[in-house]
């Protein structure tokens, strides 16, 4: 293998899981024992005490062929998750709506994916990578590439859980070196993605490729289930992520959720480069990583940026970014001791 043997060494679980070296944790989560009970409280009481204890207890099940339990931790998880599925909050929008009976602020009722497939076009550790790609999301981006899923989330179609399943097990024995939820954003499908990992065969790493702007609830749940959290930090600020993606509570609710992150599973973070944000947007939160996550956090700062949707109705974004802005980010991310800066 050919990677960069310091990403290698940062992101050290999700290869083991994708080298069989161990299980994933949505594997090990699907043979921890807990009880079942009707009361959301008790089920929070018991997911609590069990994730208290989880590093502990992957620790000693990873390398074990054990069989799944009746009831598991990650049964408990989708539980919790459909209970919250009924008075959303999902996300941090908490919109608190029944989306059995109608959709949400996001737009999403049922989970429709709009394409899966093999993608190459992702950073080289996860090609080839299973990417499923959900309709809708909870931002609203004026600038957003695939909005042509994420503000459509009638796009694409419904799929059981066991049909993707069995194309997840697929795809793995065919050589993904992972399964990777994306959208849109994932976030709004959080129990769907729950009930289809525990009906996957295969040892796979479970990607979370997210806009990371989940409700702590959320956070707790993909606590002992996701592998590599793969984040969009867009923004630096509050003002802009109003502005740019009609979202409140940006800079605290995305800040809160990495270091979460950092503790419960690897870390990818992408930062997208917007013309004319530099002061603004990548320079500081560029800073925030430096001083509050580990400084060998990969980080990959993307020029891809194209003025696509909305993008012309903003004076700043109706260029494309130039190649000087993206060479002064990676100078600036590099300047603050970042290692693992790819771009």
């Amino acid at each position: 293998m050919l990677e960069n043997k310091k990403i290698e060494d940062s992101l050290s679980h999700y290869f083991q899981v994708m080298l069989n070296k161990k299980l994933s944790k949505s594997k090990v989560s699907s043979k921890i024992k807990t009880a079942f009970d009707n009361d959301i409280d008790q089920l929070w009481r018991e997911h609590e005490e069990v994730r208290d204890k989880f590093i502990d207890l992957y620790g000693d099940l990873a390398h074990k062929k054990i069989e799944k339990a009746d009831f598991s931790f990650l049964d408990l998880k989708i539980e919790i998750a459909e209970k919250i599925r009924e008075n959303c909050h999902l996300c941090e929008r908490r919109c608190n709506i029944n989306r059995n009976l109608i959709k949400g602020s996001c737009g999403v009722k049922n989970p429709r994916i709009a394409s899966q497939f093999i993608h190459t076009g992702e950073e080289r550790v996860l090609v080839p990578s299973h990417t499923i790609f959900f309709s809708g999301c909870n931002f609203q981006c004026v600038f957003c590439q695939n909005y042509d899923i994420s503000q459509n989330p009638l796009a694409g179609i419904q799929v059981r859980p066991e049909d993707l399943a069995e194309i997840i097990d697929k795809n793995r024995k065919h050589g993904s070196r992972n399964v990777n939820f994306v959208g849109g954003d994932p976030t709004p499908n959080l129990p769907y993605i729950l009930k289809t990992m525990n009906l996957v065969e295969e040892n796979i790493p479970v990607v979370w490729n997210s806009n990371f702007y989940m409700s702590m609830e959320a956070m707790k749940l993909l606590d002992g289930f996701i592998d590599l959290f793969l984040t969009d930090f867009k923004y630096g600020n509050d003002e802009c992520a109003k502005r740019l993606s009609k979202i409140d509570n940006y800079w605290e609710v995305v800040r809160r959720n990495h270091k979460m992150a950092e503790k419960s599973g690897d870390l990818i973070i992408r930062h997208l480069v917007l013309p004319n944000h530099l002061e603004c947007c990548t320079k500081p939160l560029l800073e925030w990583i430096a001083q509050n996550l580990k400084k060998d956090t990969v980080v990959n700062i993307m020029g891809q940026y194209r003025p696509l949707y909305k993008a012309n109705d903003y004076e700043e974004l109706r260029r494309y970014v130039y190649p000087d802005e993206i060479r002064e980010a990676v100078k600036y991310a590099k300047s603050l001791g970042l290692t693992n800066v790819i771009h």
